[in-house]
């Protein structure tokens, strides 16, 4: 995905989750991280997102009321989401580019 460094708009990310786990009782997060930058997301990192559709999470990103602006270059997006249970689940979920 590529967007303008001046537009404000969702950012989706469509999320599987384990057979039969309802994953919407706590919000997913989302994590932009830059491709140079090697490291796993940390607590900072993280931005609270909501599910549309019941296996989508997203944030509104950009600099007119977004959770955070993001300024031109290549990122590593993340989504974390804790379902009921043992598992806190992180998984790398794509690239975004900001031009």
């Amino acid at each position: 995905m590529e967007l303008p460094a001046t537009s404000t708009e969702y950012v989706r990310i469509p999320v599987t989750p384990p057979v039969g786990v309802d994953i919407t009782g706590t919000p997913p997060k989302l994590a932009f991280l830059p491709v140079s930058s090697r490291g796993n997301p940390t607590a900072g990192d993280w931005q609270t997102g909501v599910w549309a559709n019941g296996t989508e999470a997203r944030v509104l990103v950009g600099p007119d009321g977004g959770a955070l602006t993001l300024t031109a270059g290549d990122y590593r997006v993340y989504v974390s989401f804790d379902p009921p249970g043992s598992e806190n689940i992180v998984r790398l979920s794509g690239y975004l580019g900001i031009t």
